[in-house]
């Protein structure tokens, strides 16, 4: 049976205390070790310089710029040309595939020119912002 100890009593086992202990003590020592280089290099980092300047006048900016100008304008305009050339064709044909072709490119246009297009804009703009180093003093 169980015995049951009084609440002041110490542990009748003063292993069971005492290897939590021990666990205690060995795992700092490694948490501290895999910190230091955390430390050490943070600091260097974000020492430096503005590094936005430099990212924006570079060539690679410039190409990532050109690009989420094409997206943005580009992907609406052409599905909304599709899906309006669709719509419009629609009545005009006689063939039921035909008809299904047109319904699906209607849709297609809908759904990449107006979904996916302004979408993928506002991820690529968080991308460039938040993730690529530089990229907020830009203004992509």
């Amino acid at each position: 049976m169980c015995a049951q100890v009084p609440s002041g009593a110490t542990p009748a086992n003063t292993d069971e205390s005492t290897s939590v202990i021990r666990i205690i003590h060995r795992s700092i020592g490694p948490i501290l070790l895999a910190l230091l280089p955390l430390i050490l290099f943070v600091g260097t980092a974000a020492a430096q310089s503005d590094p936005g300047s430099a990212f924006c006048d570079s060539n690679m900016a410039d190409t990532i710029q050109n690009i989420f100008t094409i997206i943005q304008f580009g992907g609406p305009l052409i599905g909304g040309v599709l899906a309006l050339g669709a719509t419009v064709a629609i009545p005009f044909t006689r063939r039921s595939d035909w008809k299904k072709e047109m319904k699906s490119v209607r849709n297609q246009g809908l759904l990449w020119g107006v979904i996916v297009a302004p979408l993928g804009t506002e991820i690529v703009q968080f991308i460039l912002n938040n993730i690529v180093v530089g990229g907020t003093s830009c203004g992509f």
